[in-house]
């Protein structure tokens, strides 16, 4: 003889799915948090890089221009223009009327406390 209700027991589910569509969707949302907090990630590092390799292009251009002023002189004028754009040389060598530096620039937030994206840049005489 079947119980009542086709060989179910009140309140007893046999082999349900229910819940399964809570979970897949939790997880789908933290695969995109994920994704998206990676990506933001690159894209701050990819801004500091460029950033890095503009202060380092323009304070090159800036000391070549006045070498013949002395080193000390160059050097000093390509850290003033590097800080402004939010940058800090941290390498600048003057071998004759040719100006190489290394400028550096950290990334917002915690990606800071990881490094600095750097980059070179040289210059040579201006005309």
């Amino acid at each position: 003889m079947t119980p009542p209700g086709g060989g179910r027991v009140a309140g007893v589910r046999c082999c349900g799915d229910g819940g399964v569509a809570t979970v897949l969707v939790l997880s789908l949302a933290a695969v995109l948090v994920l994704l998206g907090a990676v990506a933001a990630t690159l894209a701050a590092v990819a801004v500091a890089r460029q950033r890095a390799a503009s202060a380092a292009d323009l304070s090159a251009l800036a000391a070549a221009a006045v070498t013949l002023e002395g080193p000390d002189v160059a050097c000093e004028r390509a850290r003033r223009l590097a800080a402004r754009a939010g940058a800090r040389v941290s390498s600048c060598t003057v071998e004759g009327d040719v100006v190489q530096l290394v400028a550096e620039v950290r990334p917002p937030g915690p990606l800071g406390r990881m490094g600095t994206a750097s980059a070179r840049a040289r210059a040579g005489p201006v005309g």
